[in-house]
């Protein structure tokens, strides 16, 4: 080996080994961390599950719960999940179904505070119905409670914020009729995120683009920004399907959207990708965070793998390199024997991230 090259191996070397012991010069995308699958999410109280399990034996799958959002990003998770529901006019969600079945049944439900529901606005909840507690019933509400803590919390890891609009609900007597999305829809959803944050506390599409032609030419070419640019802020992603992933788009050549879009690779704006079954798409995964993607994935769903003890996915999440990784169990107390928790191997939730730097275990606060 020539002098010059083995001062250069020296020194990448030296670099890499800085950069594994401190997090210092590492890109966002570098990191790997654990986040929740629906974060604002109660438990179903427990009349209420019996009686749709005696209907529904598969709903086992809807049997979980969650500690308050502030709490989770005390832990050290800087992912969450939320499902937003249209509601205009307000009120549309405010009497669930179930709690009339309980009354009705002889059973004294939880007390519900149907108020935050009356208000215009997107409403945050699972199940119309059926499963309806949440620790922030409207979405406003669960972004101010990010805002509030992150301005509380200096210098933390960039928040990925998982956006999934629900068109659908119960088509039964009496359920609500959840109002479909259309572009007024979108529009009215990107009004509220810019109605809590201001730019400067986002990292949005159109900064990752910067100066190139498009957003995936960005982070082809450059990358996203250095992890020490990124700390304090929000990154929001917008989950759902191909159609509406279309209608969001639409027309968005200047990139105004302050959510990334979950679409194809070969996307104009493809820089972020939902791939939720790690086991099946590990390889998948892991070319996309090599050629510069972000990824998020789960180590878990419906409740499977906390009954069986199973971390398989959670093993080939890790391994993939995947920039997200959503559970339900990030505690051992919320899983349904008291025994099963996805963390990762120091206790942690947050690393470097094993396929894009040479160690798994940096120090990133």
């Amino acid at each position: 080996m020539k002098t010059r090259d083995k001062h250069l191996f020296v020194a990448i070397l030296t670099s890499v080994c800085f950069t594994a012991v401190n997090g210092q010069g590492l890109k966002m995308n570098q990191t790997q961390v654990i986040g929740s699958h629906n974060s604002y999410k109660i438990r179903i109280e427990q009349p209420l599950m019996d009686m749709i399990l005696t209907d529904r034996p598969e709903a086992i799958g809807l049997a979980y719960t969650h500690i308050p959002i502030t709490d989770q990003l005390d832990l050290g998770l800087r992912s969450l999940e939320i499902d937003v529901l249209f509601d205009p006019e307000g009120g549309l969600f405010s009497n669930p179904k179930e709690l009339e079945m309980l009354t009705t049944a002889g059973v004294n439900a939880q007390p519900y505070d149907a108020e935050p529901m009356r208000e215009p606005g997107f409403k945050v909840l699972h199940v119309p119905d059926i499963d309806f507690r949440s620790h922030c019933a409207t979405f406003k509400g669960c972004l101010s409670d990010v805002l509030t803590w992150s301005k509380a919390h200096n210098n933390h890891l960039p928040i990925i914020i998982t956006i999934n609009p629900k068109s659908d609900g119960l088509d039964r007597p009496g359920f609500a009729k959840v109002i479909p999305f259309d572009k007024q829809a979108l529009d009215a959803l990107d009004r509220e995120i810019w109605e809590v944050f201001e730019r400067r506390e986002l990292i949005t599409p159109k900064l990752v683009r910067g100066k190139q032609a498009t957003l995936r030419d960005a982070v082809a070419d450059k990358g996203w920004p250095n992890l020490s640019d990124a700390r304090d802020k929000i990154l929001f992603v917008f989950d759902a399907g191909k159609e509406l992933t279309d209608v969001y788009l639409q027309n968005d050549e200047a990139y105004a959207r302050p959510m990334f879009a979950n679409t194809e690779s070969d996307n104009p704006h493809a820089a972020f990708f939902i791939m939720n079954d790690p086991v099946k798409q590990e390889k998948e995964i892991a070319g996309l965070v090599k050629q510069g993607f972000m990824v998020r994935t789960r180590s878990d769903a419906d409740t499977r793998e906390a009954r069986l003890g199973d971390k398989t996915r959670f093993e080939a999440a890790m391994r993939s390199g995947a920039q997200v990784i959503t559970t339900d169990y990030y505690l051992k107390s919320l899983s349904p024997d008291k025994d099963f928790e996805i963390v990762f191997g120091d206790g942690r939730y947050q690393r470097c991230n094993p396929v894009l730097t040479k160690s798994s275990t940096c120090d990133l606060p």
